[in-house]
């Protein structure tokens, strides 16, 4: 315990002097409260706002989670989250932050995830990133944090294009996905997606490969919510209302397409002192890689 406490302190003490990477919008529309664009998708009575309704609340107990999703889809665009995590013991408790085609998360769905795993007190959280195309996961890489994301609340974002797909924490790059026209990649044709967020109770697998229950002596498990911005294209039926090839868009811009130095020097700091699991590394699981591990 004390020397995986030890080498959690100090990639804290590194990380810093991490600058935030420079791509995101500079003026990002703001959705000013929940009940103007989400939707509760069940348990609403496991739902909470703060008086001015800035801040949601989900809670986990015994009997259930709580999730909610945008009332709006989007096609391409910058979207992004500030969350809190469950303070304490946390162990069995899964946090998730994510964006679906499907409100049923069908079996030919698209998705993009970050699932946050809680941990036993003392331990760091772990988050999980994935991305389906047309049903087709198995795409997981694991991450420690750099800090506390029960202390205060922290941004986490999805910048999507035709070029590529990039998970953001803070600003900073912690996983690329690139967009190419082989059949298991993300492009192209690719669907709408709403975003949702829920809390649940994932025991049997979350931590340490669900060796490591859930405490309900400690439920409610409580996860915060606040300032979510979305700069995207907007699809309404039968036809979007933009495309990505637009060059109105920030976020389709060339300069978009790839991440500039400074967040590649981010981005390669992640991937020598963060990374815990890259599915592009499992030769067990995958003898042959999936293609885009090639890239």
């Amino acid at each position: 315990m004390g020397l995986w406490l030890s080498s959690w302190m100090l990639l804290l003490c590194i990380a810093s002097s991490m600058s935030p990477s420079s791509a995101a919008p500079a003026n990002p529309s703001t959705f000013s409260s929940f009940k103007d664009n989400f939707n509760i998708m069940w348990a609403e009575d496991h739902f909470k706002t703060s008086p001015d309704g800035q801040v949601w609340y989900l809670y986990l107990d015994k009997k259930t989670g709580c999730g909610f999703q945008t009332r709006q889809r989007y096609r391409f665009g910058w979207f992004s989250m500030k969350l809190k995590f469950v303070g304490g013991d946390s162990a069995g408790v899964v946090t998730a932050y994510y964006m679906c085609s499907d409100l049923g998360a069908g079996p030919d769905r698209d998705e993009l995830d970050f699932e946050f795993l809680g941990n036993r007190t003392g331990q760091p959280y772990t988050i999980q990133t994935n991305v389906y195309k047309s049903g087709l996961g198995g795409r997981e890489m694991r991450h420690m944090l750099w800090f506390d994301p029960t202390e205060d609340f922290h941004t986490y974002s999805i910048l999507w294009n035709n070029h590529h797909i990039v998970f953001f924490v803070d600003r900073v790059p912690i996983r690329v996905h690139k967009n190419t026209d082989k059949p298991n990649n993300f492009f192209p044709n690719e669907k709408p997606m709403y975003m949702f967020s829920s809390i649940w109770n994932a025991d049997d697998w979350a931590t340490r490969g669900g060796l490591e229950k859930t405490d309900w002596k400690n439920a409610p498990f409580v996860s915060s919510y606040k300032d979510f911005h979305a700069d995207g294209c907007q699809w309404k039926d039968p036809f979007p209302a933009c495309v990505s090839t637009t060059t109105e868009n920030w976020w389709d811009q060339y300069e978009a397409w790839s991440l500039p130095d400074s967040q590649l020097e981010d981005f390669s700091w992640v991937g020598r002192n963060l990374v815990i699991y890259d599915y592009c590394k499992d030769y067990e699981r995958y003898p042959v890689l999936p293609e885009e591990c090639n890239l």
